[in-house]
């Protein structure tokens, strides 16, 4: 994917680090993502399934939903989704559906990540698609974070 030079997968995971903590201010789990195409931003969105109740609103899937909606097309070839926390098995079901081209993400999940983590979901040969994943760019922003919230919830 071509992207001009000054522009760094640093500078669109700070803007999907904005929509994490726009999240964390409505008291979702701050997770944030943006989707990149070949022209530049296309859509971004923070967690939301306690705002929306509705499990599936992560902030990939209302990321992913957002694009496809402007684009009139679920295919979402040629695009990079950052993210601030490594995707579940949900949104990396997603993505492949979405035949996203690159997945960029900061913190890690020990615990449910489906990127690298616990799963390789992305890099399955049994699956139609393949994504070119990344991850660690700002992760000790992004899991800092994270880090914040839950010590604020548990104080709380």
């Amino acid at each position: 994917m071509a992207q001009p030079v000054a522009v760094t997968d640093e500078f669109w995971m700070e803007q999907a680090l904005a929509q994490a903590m726009d999240a964390a201010k409505m008291g979702e789990v701050p997770v944030g993502a943006v989707l990149v195409g070949e022209e530049g931003f296309l859509a971004a969105a923070g967690n939301s399934p306690i705002r929306l109740n509705d499990p599936t609103a992560h902030a990939e899937i209302l990321t992913l939903r957002q694009a496809s909606e402007a684009l009139k097309n679920y295919r979402l070839p040629n695009t990079t989704l950052y993210v601030t926390l490594e995707p579940c098995i949900m949104c990396m079901g997603a993505l492949i559906q979405a035949r996203i081209g690159r997945l960029v993400y900061g913190a890690t999940d020990p615990k449910t990540g489906a990127a690298a983590s616990v799963y390789t979901i992305g890099r399955d040969g049994r699956l139609n698609h393949d994504i070119e994943i990344c991850g660690g760019i700002l992760a000790d922003r992004c899991g800092d974070l994270l880090r914040a919230f839950f010590k604020t919830r548990r104080a709380g």
